[in-house]
């Protein structure tokens, strides 16, 4: 009999050829690097060859690892839409929409759209569904959802239609007992010796609620690594470290004890509505339209409305 291969391993080989790297690789999944290797190994014993090359400083694909890439890549994909197109059938026959957020997913104007929306369709049932900060997409990516509201940046794919409503301003979230509590606004030169709270989140989006890009390479202090916005804030308590966080945040999150202080320097925190352009779903576009139709409204504040993006960053429904 053919070996059988696991949808899980198979994205865990994938992971590690593209990384050429156990760590980062172990990071991506989210998974301890020792587990990742044992995979890895069981992968190779089930295939009978040898896929990976290593030593202490170097990962290599084999030529038979160099096929199983592709063909994996190729098999996930297909799995993907499998488990999508099945989804869409049967949430389609029952006129439901599961919207994807974080936090307080598009502050002020989530209620609005959500209203809107069943005026329009009083007999579609609508799931709002949290995710944390481990997965950006906000189960798009998987088709756990069908439209999500999400935070830039995000990595671009084929599969992802994207269209900004707002960009609001960042603020630092600290305890009151910080002595940066007292400042009346921050830039990031001022906290380059002090610890913060990361993210468990993908490195590009990590960096970004971090702001490694206006740290002129100094590594930043981790004083904490959280999943969700009350483990952040428990750490903050704490004395574990400061965030950044979008503005918002005060007006839906703030409690006793914690300090937020404008970071008028940083660039804004941007809120979109993504979607999976594979999905051909009514429900889905009339969705998009009437978050895109409200934040055009500007009702939110301390932000700016962004209705239209230029082409390289906006597509269109489909």
């Amino acid at each position: 009999m053919p070996p059988t291969l696991d949808l899980r391993v198979m994205r865990y080989f994938v992971a590690v050829a593209e990384e050429l790297h156990f760590g980062r690789a172990a990071a991506r999944l989210h998974i301890a690097q020792p587990s990742l290797s044992v995979q890895i190994r069981k992968l190779e014993h089930t295939l009978g060859t040898t896929l990976l090359l290593r030593t202490s400083r170097h990962v290599e694909l084999t030529a038979a690892g160099s096929v199983l890439l592709g063909e994996a890549r190729r098999l996930l994909a297909d799995a993907e839409q499998v488990a999508i197109r099945t989804r869409e059938a049967g949430r389609g026959t029952r006129g439901g929409l599961i919207v994807g957020f974080q936090a307080n997913a598009a502050a002020e104007l989530t209620p609005r759209i959500l209203a809107a929306f069943r005026a329009q369709f009083p007999a579609a049932q609508v799931e709002m569904r949290a995710h944390d900060f481990a997965d950006p997409y906000l189960g798009l990516a998987e088709g756990e959802v069908d439209v999500a509201f999400v935070r830039l940046p995000l990595l671009m794919q084929d599969w992802l239609g994207l269209a900004t409503l707002f960009t609001e301003t960042r603020m630092l979230v600290v305890s009151q007992d910080s002595p940066v509590a007292v400042f009346p606004s921050v830039s990031v030169d001022q906290l380059a010796d002090q610890p913060f709270v990361a993210r468990k989140a993908p490195e590009h989006w990590r960096d970004f609620w971090l702001a490694t890009d206006q740290r002129d390479g100094y590594p930043v202090r981790i004083g904490a690594e959280v999943g969700g916005v009350d483990e952040c804030f428990e750490a903050i308590l704490a004395g574990r470290g400061m965030a950044f966080t979008q503005s918002s945040t005060k007006r839906f999150y703030d409690r006793p004890g914690l300090t937020f202080i404008p970071a008028p320097s940083l660039p804004g925190s941007t809120v979109s509505i993504a979607w999976r352009r594979d999905m051909n779903s009514p429900l889905v576009r009339a969705f998009v339209q009437t978050a895109r139709q409200l934040a055009a409204v500007n009702l939110v504040p301390d932000c700016v409305p962004e209705p239209d993006l230029p082409s390289s960053a906006h597509s269109a429904i489909s």
